[in-house]
């Protein structure tokens, strides 16, 4: 599949009925036969939310409240931990997730009455969290900005990851949430070869221009710092170094990682991705993933489950933590954002009658 990350599309794990897809019988072996495209459009259906804010307890998540204004996500990124609630909405985790994406355009009219209820606690909302708040679809959707504006007249604290550049469209937003101290911005940077990007993640903003998105982030105030997740065994874990030194140089203030997660269903799509793009690695791969995760793919333990454990997770955190040392980078506490500028726009008018 031309710029997607697979052409599998397993079953999900909700459905009762699986269908056995292994069986050739030649009907897809004729290339003028136009039913077996080599690439699929992306297909956008619309929810009206009831809900938009998600809430966790997770002890190892630093935040407490998220938004995602789209679910799926066309950036398509093959390691991608969201993949597996897809299944939640009767879809399958591998290329219907990157393909057919589901918005939600009510999500700032909803923002704004979750915001109105009076037992309302402020505390740092993340913005695209389970997918990417600035995937393609976004740039004429706008719901992410329509998000953003909210937040901004209800002087709410905001914090955003994202690798898409259409984040600079809304610099204006976020300087001004930046200069009253209410947001903050992780690039997520996984790695500085492009044939590697386009291979794992085929639609994502290139290496070069996620550094130039650091640059003016930088350059207009905000707070910025990088992701390099996930750091992947004998792919791009040799990039650490030269990941950090780049983003340091490009203005990155501070830096973080998160070892490649396999759940579910994304065990099998990753496993098919590597033997496709790097057949004379892959078991290797596999075993050191066995190996951080107790002789399994996937350990959920929190705690461990963003780093893994034993000697190859202590290496990575060692000479990460040197080089983020070296560069200056993580000198402070994490950005604090501010509470106690949140207002209610509409509340304080009734109040003048």
């Amino acid at each position: 599949m031309k710029t997607r990350a697979t052409p599998l599309n397993p079953q999900n794990r909700f459905q009762p009925i699986v269908t056995d897809r292994q069986y050739d019988d030649g009907w897809y072996q004729d290339p003028a036969d136009d039913t077996c495209p080599d690439s699929l459009a992306t297909e956008v259906v619309d929810e009206q939310v009831r809900t938009i804010i998600s809430r966790n307890q997770s002890p190892d998540v630093p935040f407490d409240q998220s938004i995602n204004p789209y679910r799926g996500c066309e950036h398509a990124c093959i390691y991608c931990f969201a993949r597996p609630t897809h299944a939640y909405w009767d879809m399958s985790p591998g290329l219907d997730f990157e393909t057919r994406l589901i918005a939600k355009p009510n999500a700032a009219e909803q923002l704004r009455r979750e915001l109105d209820k009076p037992g309302y606690r402020v505390s740092p909302i993340a913005l695209g969290v389970n997918t990417d708040a600035y995937q393609p679809v976004e740039k004429h959707r706008e719901i992410t900005r329509d998000v953003l504006k909210v937040l901004v007249e209800y002087r709410h604290p905001v914090s955003i990851i994202t690798k898409g550049a259409l984040i600079l469209r809304d610099l204006d937003l976020l300087s001004e949430l930046a200069h009253q101290g209410l947001c903050s911005v992780r690039v997520s940077l996984t790695t500085l070869d492009n044939t590697l990007k386009r291979q794992m993640e085929p639609r994502t903003a290139a290496p070069a221009t996620r550094l130039k998105v650091i640059r003016e982030l930088a350059a207009a105030g905000v707070p910025t710092g990088i992701i390099l997740g996930p750091v992947i065994p004998f792919i791009n874990d040799h990039e650490i170094e030269s990941i950090l030194g780049v983003a340091a140089e490009a203005g990155a203030e501070r830096a973080s990682w998160i070892m490649l997660r396999l759940p579910l269903e994304l065990d099998e799509l990753f496993q098919d991705w590597l033997q496709r793009h790097f057949p004379d690695r892959a078991s290797h791969v596999m075993n050191r993933m066995r190996d951080l995760r107790g002789g399994k793919s996937y350990d959920a333990q929190f705690g461990r489950r963003m780093t893994g454990t034993g000697p190859y997770a202590d290496l990575v955190r060692q000479r990460f933590a040197k080089r983020a040392r070296q560069l200056g980078l993580n000198l402070h506490q994490a950005e604090p954002l501010r509470s106690d500028l949140f207002r209610r726009p509409a509340g304080e008018q009734i109040g003048l009658f």
